[in-house]
């Protein structure tokens, strides 16, 4: 159903507790529909029984698991099983209910769904995705022209540097100094060699055509993928004399020096 965040019908006193999820659905947690409806019978047994009303896993319900806490010392949390549920699986089983409590929840739901249609949350929702879609694109465009600009010198990369072919993740080349990925990334951002976009990191424009990196993009599925951008050995040598006019040498270096 994809990632969630808070919505509310009331933002003072909300009668349910209701989530959005970024596909646009309005969701509500099984359990907490559970306690509202002041349901006898165990979780997981009402819920068993609710889903034999016709409803489909991965369609109108989720299941999810969440952490609790408990008063045992020795084992102070414990996995729970939660459902998320779309907004009209939840009207269905508050009518189910045939109770008092049923019949507010159904009604509660009933002025959610009015909300949620009205012409103010079609625009404010419209907005949203149009802004993701900048920011994707954004990101996309600034991915490609890397990648155009790592391909323009692949005729210089025929020198010594480059006989190794092997390509380095920020992670690899940061061992070599001491330093985690995440420091190694700040530093090389503090020298005005690359910038964040998102979660990744690109380099600046005076860079990209140098051959110091290649990125790539992986495609997980449809709606999916990830990008990825590892340093070329001609990079790790760019890092090198960088780094060393700043006096930060890798850690073979120091103990040269140190035992020279």
């Amino acid at each position: 159903m994809g990632a969630l965040q808070p919505f509310r019908h009331d933002a003072d006193n909300p009668l349910i507790k209701t989530l959005q999820s970024e596909n646009g659905d309005i969701i509500i947690s099984g359990r907490v529909l559970h306690e509202f409806l002041e349901v006898k019978t165990p979780y997981t047994q009402w819920f068993d029984r609710m889903t034999t009303y016709g409803f489909e896993d991965n369609m109108d319900f989720v299941l999810v698991s969440q952490k609790c806490e408990t008063n045992n010392p020795r084992n102070p949390y414990t996995t729970v099983s939660d459902h998320h549920i779309k907004l009209d699986m939840a009207k269905e089983i508050a009518m189910i209910q045939r109770s008092e409590k049923g019949k507010q929840a159904r009604q509660y739901f009933i002025s959610i769904e009015k909300m949620w249609n009205s012409p103010e949350m079609i625009m404010k929702r419209a907005l949203e995705i149009a802004n993701q879609k900048v920011q994707q694109l954004t990101t996309n465009n600034l991915v490609l022209i890397q990648q155009v600009n790592e391909l323009q010198p692949k005729a210089s990369y025929y020198d010594m540097v480059l006989q190794n072919k092997s390509l380095l993740s920020v992670s690899k080349i940061s061992k070599d100094y001491g330093m985690s990925a995440r420091k190694m990334n700040v530093v090389l951002h503090q020298l005005g060699v690359q910038f964040k976009q998102g979660d990744l990191w690109l380099l600046y424009a005076k860079y990209q055509d140098k051959g110091y990196t290649q990125t790539s993009t992986h495609v997980i599925d449809a709606d999916h993928s990830k990008i990825s951008t590892k340093w070329t050995q001609k990079g790790r040598l760019f890092i090198y004399e960088l780094l060393k006019r700043e006096g930060i040498l890798p850690l073979i270096e120091r103990d040269e020096a140190e035992t020279g």
